[in-house]
């Protein structure tokens, strides 16, 4: 039986520079639960490189902690992020037609593999370290990479390791409290480096996550000032009932969502307004609002901070399906920022892809923003370009799409995020895309095989020179002062496709395929 724990040591493994909310709120659930236990939270994101293991050998030898739990974000190497530009470099290395920025992606992509094989070889390294400095000290590692990528880790972590996958709260709260009665999901090593898994039986009741006690976070973070002029993550809901065929929110945190009080998410934002001068919240739940039920929690939510006037400016991905005019004004009048959604300005691909709403509804909610207070919120459009099923014609009706959005809310407002699918493992996009061979079984999805990545980054031929092409078209003449890249690109595709052969190369002809043959021609999604 093993003993409870006395103290636990945090660590935020390195990664850009982003509020660390999911260790905040685990650690902050703790607190509330065993005051007794003393915590400290070390974010290697804010050390520099060379100083991160000296670092994190002072806090072992001082604070010699019974648990340290390590939070690991990042891990698959496709993940474009400040840091880097791996979109970048695979759209040169594949689209560009100059050979010398052929070259010059192909020894980036080289930089960063070894940029991410060194930093995972670190990771794991800094956990050794722990062994091999406090050899009784329990690790626990959890995070988006771990809940993604769990078995992979517990193959290369130390003994007597806990991998958490999903939300950590209640299994945290097992761990500290002995380990003799497990909750949650994870897998776990043990001493003599057999890993076993614990799929989770039980439901994490998020009523239980109070606002947090951000005077305690400040007493075992003390860098949490250096974040306060960022984006700063509040949490309202956990769990996605959609099946979206390329994402794992409804795995990785149940189909059922569950939701925190209203009042007590007003109170987080009213503390970390008032006490801290934060202007700026991301609502950080897989979506803001998305079914019926939840958009119903968003209006209290929204009640809530009307009720305080609090001054500031948020955002969250969205979902606008159940939008009414009255949240539309709610939302506005309580200072969001932007409207940041999945775009895809066709049925077939909302379809092929399992997106769970009608375009005409989602145009709709669009109308009821513009003529319920909309000034200057910027609208952020994530498109999934050249997902599987896209066509010359679905491409179109999506550039169509854009441009009555440019109508409507002025072409500065409307900024075109242009991105592919990332194939993540257990996704049924990646179960397609092996059953047509695109993947082979049992294929290394933490790969570093460049041409592998690459492929994982799904934008195939034909449309995939096009997109790339015009993209790279758009970084080069387009001016970042006066106009936005992904407009750009969108503006060069469509007067690509005004082109007969360029649409006879993609495999399409608009001029004489009517719009309710689409899906005769498109691939099975």
């Amino acid at each position: 039986m093993s003993p409870k724990v006395k103290s636990v040591l945090y660590i935020r493994l390195p990664c850009w520079k982003i509020y660390p909310g999911g260790v905040i709120y685990v650690a902050d659930y703790i607190h509330k639960q065993r005051p007794d236990i003393h915590q400290h939270l070390l974010d290697l994101a804010l050390i520099e490189p060379s100083d991160r293991k000296r670092v994190l050998k002072e806090h072992l030898r001082t604070l010699r902690p019974d648990v340290v739990a390590f939070s690991w974000r990042n891990m698959q190497s496709f993940g474009p992020h400040p840091e880097d530009d791996a979109l970048g470099v695979v759209m040169n290395f594949d689209h560009s037609p100059k050979l010398y920025r052929r070259l010059k992606a192909a020894k980036d992509s080289l930089t960063i593999i070894y940029d991410y094989v060194a930093s995972r070889l670190r990771n794991f390294g800094y956990m050794k370290l722990v062994k091999q400095m406090l050899p009784d000290t329990r690790v626990v590692v959890g995070g988006t990479a771990v809940s993604i990528f769990g078995k992979y880790v517990a193959e290369k972590c130390p003994p007597d390791t806990v991998i958490v996958i999903g939300e950590g709260e209640d299994t945290m709260l097992s761990i500290v409290d002995g380990f003799t009665q497990p909750v949650g999901e994870y897998f776990y090593k043990n001493r003599s480096g057999q890993v076993d898994h614990r799929a989770r039986t039980e439901t994490f009741d998020l009523r239980k996550l109070t606002a947090v006690d951000f005077a305690y976070v400040e007493s075992i973070f003390p860098d949490f000032h250096r974040y306060i002029g960022d984006d700063i993550g509040v949490h309202t809901k956990r769990g996605c009932p959609l099946q979206c065929h390329f994402c794992l929110y409804n795995k990785i945190e149940g189909a059922m969502q569950r939701y925190r009080e209203p009042a007590e998410i007003a109170n987080e934002v009213e503390a970390l307004h008032r006490r801290y001068g934060v202007k700026r919240i991301w609502f950080t739940d897989a979506q803001f609002c998305s079914t019926k039920r939840s958009t119903q929690h968003v209006e209290l939510i929204l009640d809530e901070l009307l009720a305080r006037k609090i001054d500031i400016n948020w955002s969250g991905y969205l979902r606008l399906n159940h939008l009414t005019p009255e949240i539309a004004r709610k939302m506005l009048a309580t200072g969001m920022s932007s409207v940041d959604l999945s775009f895809a300005g066709s049925q077939e691909i909302i379809d092929k892809l399992t997106l769970g709403y009608s375009l005409e509804q989602q145009m709709e909610a669009f109308r009821m923003f513009q003529s319920n207070g909309h000034t200057d919120q910027k609208i952020k459009l994530y498109m999934p370009l050249n997902a599987p099923g896209e066509t010359v014609q679905t491409l179109l009706k999506t550039v169509e799409k854009i441009k009555e959005l440019y109508e409507m809310f002025g072409r500065d407002n409307v900024l075109p995020f242009i991105f592919f699918i990332g194939v993540q493992p257990g996704t049924p996009v990646e179960r397609l895309l092996i059953s047509e061979g695109y993947l082979k079984p049992g294929y290394n999805p933490l790969t570093f095989n460049p041409f592998l990545i690459k492929k994982l980054l799904y934008n195939p031929q034909p449309l995939g020179r096009l997109i790339g092409r015009a993209y790279l078209e758009a970084i080069e003449t387009s001016d970042p002062n006066s106009e936005y890249i992904g407009r750009a690109t969108m503006d060069i595709i469509e007067r690509e496709l005004s082109k007969p052969e360029v649409v006879a190369a993609c495999g399409g002809d608009s001029s004489r395929q009517p719009a309710d043959e689409l899906a005769s021609c498109s691939c099975k999604a």
